[in-house]
């Protein structure tokens, strides 16, 4: 399944400047990994050394906060946008990642 992902600014050097790209996945977390492997180095800024998303990265399916559905394990359904959303935050913790 095809998926639409909304990459934040602070993250298009690893895409190349691109703000969307496409990946397969049927669910989040297939999504999430797909994304990785064209794009290497966003599982080391989106997910802490427990392997969990940081709190600081906000994930949603179709507008809605994947932490209110099923988190990772919610399932994506080809054509769906899934748009990574940094936390408006200041401090070094956040900068250091994103």
């Amino acid at each position: 399944m095809s998926v639409s992902v909304r990459i934040p600014t602070q993250l298009r050097t690893l895409t190349g400047g691109a703000s969307e790209v496409s990946v397969e996945g049927s669910t989040v977390a297939e999504v999430l990994k797909a994304l990785d492997s064209a794009h290497p180095g966003f599982n080391e800024r989106l997910y802490d050394e427990k392997g969990a998303l940081r709190r600081f990265v906000n994930v949603f399916l179709a507008e809605e906060d994947i932490r209110f559905l099923q988190g990772v394990d919610t399932p994506v359904d080809d054509g769906q946008t899934l748009s990574i959303v940094p936390a408006v935050a200041g401090g070094e913790a956040a900068d250091t990642y994103m």
